[in-house]
């Protein structure tokens, strides 16, 4: 493992939450750049900052549908005394071939046309007779706005200030300018600006590929009928859904039997398209712990720090986990209890972070605050263990969701956050103010 283990861990060490977590972060290293297409690059992470090329928009264009004037030709246009303008052509988006507008001239102008040369403004169509009884802006489309017996010329009827519905060369950003900043996550608006200013591949961090596993001979997937003794997976689909949340690619795989062979081939199996793997179930110290059998001597004897560490952690749900890394590639693998509820609190502090920190993220962590508890009674909470119980935050106050069972999924339906009770608190009274971490 990591030079972060305390000194003193071993197989009866009892490791804090942050000693934990510290050892995960740093052994888990960001995954390496790659060069990937603008849609295959979405939620992924930026590596390197990108500098606008040039300008947006590239040049003055128009923002309506109407007509290229100069300023003076229509100053005091109204309705009783309307300026009468020669049209001279058309300008539509994407014209090579501009027009010019000399004094008492004007042209007929498509949104997103350069704006033609001697040109300082644009009138909307609706500003003209052009526009009369043919709906809001059709009939520039169609090249039918000339008056009916005043071919050639338009009448405006209101004036206009000079740059007037004209979109300025460099108004959005200018050549030059830094777009993105190394680090942004890449939605639908940073593609959007990465294909406007020319770019068709980006640099960025690949997303993870985070393979989840459930153990358990007592597993049935959902839609299949339950026999004696049996339960419904939920665990795979929670942490896959968890890691998918988190950024990552998530595969996840259906339940496996109590029986170490079989774990471990199906780990070999999955190794092949897995940037992390993450178990759930078998890791406490019953009979049929499949998952700690088959791990605890799993490593590579020629690399010192490889293998799985099966570990107690002062916290309430999730005690037992298991951290290391596995296969010629020594992919990191965080084993979680079988408890719903311990197993998803456990992603949340450990394997989200794990998955954020593989991204490139700076910050890995979910936001925190202080707020209010609001209960009927006090909290209770073992000394010696953190505690992460479920809540409902609401401007600044929290309330307890359910129990503290960690079975409780229903409750864990309800929560948004998570109440954090110190290692050294016992008892929690309503109108105190506690750590809450909130989730989504």
């Amino acid at each position: 493992m990591s030079s972060a283990a305390p000194p003193t861990a071993g197989q009866d060490h009892l490791w804090s939450v942050d000693e934990h977590l510290e050892d995960i972060l740093a052994t888990v290293r960001p995954l390496d750049p790659i060069e990937l297409q603008l849609l295959d690059a979405q939620g992924c992470v930026l590596v390197d900052d990108v500098t606008v090329p040039v300008s947006l928009p590239p040049f003055d264009n128009s923002s309506m549908d109407g007509y290229a004037v100069r300023v003076a030709d229509v100053a005091g246009a109204s309705e009783e005394f309307p300026a009468v303008l020669e049209v001279v052509g058309d300008v539509a988006a994407g014209q090579a071939e501009l027009l010019e507008v000399g004094p008492g001239q004007t042209a007929r102008i498509m949104t997103g046309a350069p704006l033609p040369s001697g040109a300082e403004a644009v009138v909307p169509v609706e500003w003209t007779d052009g526009g009369v009884g043919e709906g809001p802006v059709t009939g520039m489309r169609a090249r039918a706005l000339a008056p009916e017996g005043a071919e050639g010329q338009v009448r405006v009827y209101r004036p206009a200030e000079a740059r007037a519905h004209v979109r300025a060369q460099g108004s959005d950003v200018k050549a030059g300018d830094r777009a993105l900043v190394a680090g942004t996550v890449l939605g639908p608006p940073q593609i959007a600006l990465l294909a406007a200013i020319g770019r068709g591949t980006v640099r960025v961090r690949p997303r993870p590929r985070v393979v989840v596993m459930s153990t358990g001979s007592e597993l049935v997937q959902p839609g299949e009928k339950l026999g004696s003794g049996q339960i419904h997976d939920s665990n795979s689909f929670a942490l896959t859904a968890a890691a998918r949340d988190a950024g990552a690619i998530a595969y996840r795989v259906g339940g496996v039997a109590d029986d170490a062979e079989t774990l471990r081939s199906t780990i070999e199996d999955q190794l092949v398209r897995a940037d992390l793997l993450v178990t759930t179930g078998g890791v406490s110290v019953g009979a049929y712990d499949v998952v700690k059998e088959a791990l605890s001597s799993v490593g590579d004897e020629d690399e010192p720090g490889s293998g799985i560490e099966f570990r107690k952690i002062a916290m309430q749900p999730g005690k037992p986990q298991g951290f290391g890394s596995i296969g010629p590639d020594h992919t990191p693998l965080l084993a979680l209890p079988g408890n719903p509820v311990s197993s998803y609190v456990s992603f949340e502090l450990f394997v989200r972070p794990a998955i954020r920190t593989l991204m490139g993220l700076a910050d890995v962590h979910r936001p925190t605050t202080r707020a209010k508890l609001t209960a009927d009674k006090a909290l209770t909470s073992p000394k010696g263990r953190r505690q992460f119980l479920r809540g409902a935050y609401a401007e600044g106050t929290v309330s307890p969701v359910g129990g503290a069972g960690s079975h409780l999924v229903a409750a864990l339906a309800q929560a948004d956050a998570l109440i954090v009770v110190p290692e050294d608190v016992e008892s929690v009274e309503p109108g105190t103010e506690v750590e809450v971490v909130l989730l989504g």
